[in-house]
């Protein structure tokens, strides 16, 4: 990976969240996906925006789903 490559930037829409915990174990399971540089989550917007380099998009749903949520890349 070139250090000079463009910063990805992926809205994803996240179901299943009820509280702050819901909201913390999806930050990680983001943040844990290679190539995640930061991952912010919203209960309220029930959505999450990930910024980072060379990751697959299919990649941070399949994180989100293990941790017991359901995900899709936002239109």
């Amino acid at each position: 990976m070139s250090l000079f490559s463009k910063k990805e930037t992926v809205k994803l829409d996240v179901t299943g969240m009820h509280c702050e915990k819901c909201v913390a174990r999806v930050k990680e399971a983001l943040e844990n996906v290679e190539g995640v540089t930061s991952a912010e989550v919203s209960l309220e917007e029930n959505a999450a925006t990930v910024e980072g380099h060379g990751f697959a998009s299919d990649a941070l749903v399949d994180a989100i789903v293990e941790v017991g949520f359901e995900a899709s890349v936002a239109e």
